[in-house]
This record gives structure tokens, sequence and C-alpha cells, in this order.
């Protein structure tokens, strides 16, 4: 089917750009559940008479429905989509793109989905479906999962279904809380994953910020020294990127922590620990999760993040060298392979 699409590419090029339009209007819709035209149009960055056109032709072939609410997706429309998403990297020219990324940094699988998760809610949502697909591809029963904290982790944990795969697997937050959002919180998505995929969980009640004295107290508790004990040995870490000033911001470090990032080049977070342009690490806060030394360790390491804003960071953070496994998307790719030339 690569090489068919190949061949359609350079003998009916415009067929390539019909496709590549349908297809986002089925998948926005899928997304959506019910939409109106107007959001709709706005979403897949057109204009309502030319969707209109579109719409009028799916509707046709029976691949959506409408009524009073708006459009919804047929079932020959589902079976549309699912028949299409082992060529969709191919149809948008994915293929190469993620290829590129994987071999310069000796990555087992780089997965990239179209749009740019800065200005789209949906991009983000099929980030979170891809982060899950991915989690579920290599999962064995009984494994331990450790899941960090943020919207996109929360996205993986909504997206994800129970299945065999999952039989007997706990779900551990690699962190403790920031004291944001509950929802963002790794505890709630690591006891949101175990939910929706019939696995177990445990939650771990400390700061994520903490000093060294208060550090040191809270290892001597039997219970908690126990649960790190299990977070530390996870088979599996998965984990989002954030930009290194916003995420200082959102953990509250003092403003000399800040200036000192800025001078040093901090340009991405993961996991507490702070890098530089070069994948190095120049700053860490005390922490009673998961440390640099058990990443290392780690059999299999998911860094899951999207958005052009975010490409340097998460080239930053391949350069660290102990990803496994990308799940990012089109626009935070394109900023990667810049940084990399």
């Amino acid at each position: 089917m690569g090489s068919l699409l190949e061949l359609q590419k350079q003998l009916l090029p415009e067929l390539m750009d019909v496709m590549k339009k349908r297809y986002t209007i089925l998948h926005h819709i899928k997304l959506n559940g019910t939409v109106g035209r107007r959001t709709l149009a706005h979403s897949v960055h057109m204009t309502e008479r030319m969707l209109r056109s579109e719409v009028d032709i799916l509707k046709q072939q029976g691949l959506l429905d409408t009524n009073s609410s708006g459009m919804h997706i047929s079932i020959a429309g589902e079976e549309l989509l699912e028949g299409l998403e082992p060529y969709i990297r191919e149809l948008f020219d994915l293929t190469d793109l993620a290829e590129r990324i994987r071999s310069h940094f000796g990555l087992k699988e780089v997965i990239i989905v179209p749009g740019n998760s800065d200005d789209s809610i949906l991009a983000k949502k099929e980030l979170g479906r891809a982060g899950a697909a991915a989690l579920r591809k290599v999962v064995q029963p009984n494994d331990v999962i450790a899941v960090a904290g943020g919207s996109t982790m929360a996205g993986i944990a909504d997206s994800l279904i129970a299945s065999a795969a999952f039989r007997g697997t706990w779900f551990l937050p690699a962190r403790g809380g920031l004291g944001e959002h509950v929802e963002l919180q790794a505890n709630s998505i690591a006891s949101t994953m175990a939910k929706r995929t019939g696995g177990q969980y445990r939650l771990l009640h400390v700061p994520d910020h903490l000093s060294e004295e208060a550090y040191q107290s809270l290892i001597q508790e039997p219970n908690i020294r126990e649960l790190i004990a299990i977070i530390r040995k996870a088979r599996i870490v998965v984990h989002g990127i954030g930009d290194a000033m916003v995420m200082a911001t959102r953990r509250n470090v003092d403003v000399s922590v800040k200036d000192s990032l800025a001078q040093e080049g901090a340009l991405a977070e993961a996991f507490g620990y702070y890098f530089d342009n070069s994948g190095s690490v120049v700053h860490n806060i005390p922490t009673v999760g998961l440390r640099l030394e058990d990443i290392r360790e780690t059999e299999l390491v998911i860094g899951v993040a999207g958005g052009r804003s975010k490409g340097e960071a998460i080239a930053a953070v391949l350069r660290f060298g102990h990803e496994d496994i990308l799940v990012t998307d089109e626009a935070a790719a394109e900023q990667i392979l810049n940084y990399l030339s």
C-alpha cells in the first residue's frame, strides 16, 4: 500500500490532497462526537462553503450523518477510518519524518500524529490517543508502569481501554504532586489509567518539590520507602516533556533558581530534571519519585509531547539519550528536525 500511495502522489497529487482533506474532516467529527458545521470549519481551517461541499459528498457515501445537533460519523465512516489507520503516516508524509528522527537519536520507534497541539485541541486529543496505543502495544501482563503528570498524560489516560495485555498491571505515579489541578497530578492519572484498563494502582501522597530536610525525613517512612522502591523498579515509564521555564513556574521555584536555569541554558524539563541544548542535566530538585539513575535502568521509556513550541525542548530530552519511544505531532517533529540541522 505504501508503494501505491507513492505512485498516486506522482500521478495524481491532487487526489492525495482530497484524501487528506476528507480524512481530516471525518477524523475531526469522530473525535468531537457530534459537531456543528461552523465549529468543524474552524477546526479543519476551511470556509463553511468549502466544508459544506465536502460534507455533502461524505454524506452521499454514507460516511457521516447529520441531525439537529450537528454531524456525527456513521458506522461505515468508523470502519473507513480504522482501515486507513495503518496508512495515515504515509498519507500525511510523516513516515520519512519519523524515520529521520528515529535514526538520528537511535530510538526504537517514533510515532507522529498530524497537526499542532499548540493550537488544536483535537490534535492534542489525537496525541493522547497515539500515546495510549503506543503503551498498549508494549505493555505485558503484571507490568509495573510509572506515569508522570500533565495534560498530555491525562489525555493518554482518557484514551486507554481494558485489554488482556493490561491484566495484573500496576500503575504508579512517577513523582509527587505539583499542587495544581488535581486531574493533572500523577496520582490522579495513575488512578484513571488503572480504572480504565482494569489494572491496579497505588498513590504517592507527597509534594514533588521538597527541601533536602523534608526529603530525608519522608524517605524514612516505611510505607513511602516501600512504594518508592516499587516505582523505581518500573519496567515502563511514560512521561511528558515541558518547556524548562514554564515548568519552573508550575513548580513554584525561586526567582534565583529561574535566573540560574536561564543562565545555564535550560530548555526542557522531564521527570523533575532540567536539560540544556546538549541533553545535559543542568538542574534537578529533590524528589521521592524517579531519579535519573532509575530512568537509565528502565527497560522502556515513552516520551509523549507535541506542539511547535515544544520542538526544542523535545530535542533536548532526546539528546539525553534514554528515550525508547517518542510520540509527538507533526509541528513538533518539524521543529525537532530544524534543531538537528
